[in-house]
């Protein structure tokens, strides 16, 4: 039932490689706004919370177009990238990495902030009496610390990048082998004549993945709360 045909495993291919490279290139950033939520207080953090999460409330195609105004030839970011390096993200599959990591960001930063807050900060106070820059603060105590909160954002952000569909197919559209990931693809199928099947096949395999995805994360999180508790 499961048997693939080279589109469909294209989709999937494609889907894991969006999602990797969202998550890989979103997570020093996901860091970077978690650190400065949970222990910074400076004018407009509340506006800065607030467009972090945004994604999660608005509609997806929203998103979308936002990127689209954004990063198109045509826009502010998206047209100094083309007339000065020749780049265009838009109906890439880089662009839908970017969509992908927009949409999923607001869960990564949330992990990550939970998981900072929790750290003890009498610990990281004992470094500095220590001798320990900020930095090494950072690094040898926070860090290590807060290790299971990055490591279940980052594969909440992973799962939700392969279910993203609204800000992709709005940004990127839909070109097979470059833009149609998973969730595309069975949109695709399902106002296909005869392409339930496919569709199913599809849809059974989106579910395992995430399903795959979010146990893991539990997984390696408690072994990491282990080693650093034990």
């Amino acid at each position: 039932m499961l048997a693939l045909t080279e589109l469909e495993s294209e989709a999937v291919r494609l889907s894991l490689r969006v999602a990797f490279w969202s998550v890989t290139g979103s997570l020093p950033f996901g860091l970077l706004a978690a650190w400065l939520l949970a222990r910074r207080n400076f004018p407009g953090k509340i506006i800065l919370d607030g467009v972090v999460h945004l994604p999660l409330v608005v509609p997806p195609v929203v998103v979308g177009y936002g990127l689209l105004l954004l990063f198109g030839r045509r826009g502010p970011i998206g047209g100094w990238l083309y007339e000065t390096f020749g780049i265009s993200i838009i109906f890439t599959w880089e662009g839908a990495a970017l969509a992908a990591a927009v949409m999923a960001f607001p869960l990564m930063v949330r992990a990550m902030r939970l998981s900072l807050e929790a750290v003890d900060g009498k610990l990281e106070a004992a470094a500095r009496t220590l001798g320990a820059t900020p930095i090494e603060v950072f690094c040898t105590v926070t860090l290590p610390l807060m290790a299971p909160g990055i490591l279940a954002g980052a594969v909440l952000a992973f799962a939700r990048s392969l279910g993203e569909f609204g800000a992709t197919i709005t940004f990127v559209s839909n070109i097979p082998g470059e833009t149609r990931t998973l969730p595309v693809a069975i949109y695709t199928l399902t106002q296909t004549p005869g392409g339930d099947a496919a569709a199913f096949r599809l849809a059974v395999i989106s579910v395992l993945l995430a399903l795959i995805a979010l146990v893991a994360s539990e997984l390696l999180a408690r072994r990491v709360r282990t080693k650093i508790h034990g």
